[in-house]
């Protein structure tokens, strides 16, 4: 055999006889990627019961707070968009309410304040007892914060609201700016006090790391949030999750668990591959209070009640499974919008929704 044939043939004989061991090594590879993304699943709390099924709707407590809550929430964003009228609008909530959701959800900035003003409409001739009313301020100075949720509960028309949260915590600086010294939160102290709110929460949909920095902020200042709300989807446990990161703090915590963008305001169903119902369950199988889900017509409030009314807790193994189908679509964030893009950041768009900054900032920096 000549020399370059024989260097050849060995050449080849030796990649044969390391096919297998490399074979070998790319299935243990493929093993261990797969048992560390199921302990990662893992790390996903489950809920331990559907809640109290009273007729076609659950009901579950709101954390610590002992408050009983529809595991439903009706999305205030939605009622106030312009192809409903306010009389479409005020039927919807009213429906909602007598069908059994007591959860609403609204805040200060949506749709310029049409939201807020049409569910005071709604709330009025004795609806307003038979809810739990929760709205959002996305003020950080003082001076802001009090503006937005004396707005508030002028739109709403009434004298208190059960619950009102931090909006868009999407910044690092945002719970600086929050818990400084006469900030936001000592505005909402401040009124809880004075018996104009009830219980204090925040919202965020950017980023878990942010979600934790602000529990942690909140800790250094000796304050325990009532409620928080986080992107809980069919896509979340594959991308920056929620569920795998702040999920496990706010059950340590007894904090209300407030599941949103479930569907991603319909942009998860554009994957096709999901069902708004299996969107929905997934959501109810988390330790969530309630899982809040944007109704804008009829056949959709039918939606919410149907999924409540068929829902039953997935195990682990049903978790899984469901997951399996939007891993493939999930895993770079592309159809969690709220996460990669600034298409849901509403304060990005008006930064002067925030206030100025903060009087220590403007003495260290004059000007800023």
């Amino acid at each position: 055999m000549k020399r370059r044939e024989f260097f050849k043939a060995a050449a080849i004989c030796g990649a044969a006889s390391t096919l297998p061991s490399a074979l070998a090594q790319e299935k243990s590879n493929a093993n261990v990627s797969e048992k560390q993304e199921n302990g990662s699943m893992n790390q996903i709390p489950l809920t331990s019961s559907a809640g109290t099924r009273k007729g076609d709707m659950l009901y579950r407590t709101l954390g610590r707070t002992g408050e009983k809550v529809s595991a439903i929430g009706m999305g205030g964003f939605h009622v106030g968009h312009k192809e409903l009228s306010d009389d479409d609008s005020i039927r919807l909530i009213r429906s909602a309410i007598d069908r059994g959701i007591t959860f609403m959800d609204n805040s200060w900035d949506y749709n310029e304040g049409q939201s807020e003003i049409r569910m005071g409409k709604a709330l009025k001739d004795g609806y307003r007892q038979k809810v739990f009313l929760m709205t959002k301020i996305d003020g950080r100075t003082k001076e802001a914060a009090e503006r937005q949720m004396e707005t508030s509960l002028e739109r709403l028309q009434t004298d208190h609201i059960d619950l009102v949260q931090h909006h868009e915590v999407i910044r690092f600086d945002d719970p600086d700016r929050i818990f400084a010294e006469g900030g936001a939160n000592d505005v909402l102290v401040a009124a809880k006090k004075a018996g104009k709110i009830r219980y204090i929460g925040f919202t965020g949909h950017k980023d878990p790391h942010i979600h934790l920095y602000m529990l942690k902020v909140a800790a250094e200042h000796g304050f325990h949030f009532d409620a928080v709300q986080l992107p809980l989807n069919v896509m979340d446990a594959h991308f920056r999750s929620f569920g795998q990161m702040v999920l496990p703090e706010l059950v340590n915590e007894e904090i209300g668990v407030l599941g949103m963008k479930s569907m991603g305001d319909s942009v998860i169903l554009k994957s096709k591959t999901v069902s708004p119902i299996e969107c929905l369950h997934y959501a109810l199988s988390l330790p969530t209070s309630v899982v809040i889900t944007g109704i804008d017509k009829p056949e959709i409030l039918d939606q919410a009640f149907e999924a409540a009314k068929t829902f039953q807790p997935m195990n682990r193994e049903q978790i899984a499974q469901l997951l399996a189908k939007t891993k493939e679509v999930a895993m770079a964030g592309k159809y969690e919008l709220f996460k990669t893009s600034s298409h849901f950041d509403s304060t990005a768009k008006h930064p002067d929704w925030l206030g100025g900054e903060a009087p220590e900032v403007q003495k260290l920096a004059p000007g800023a």
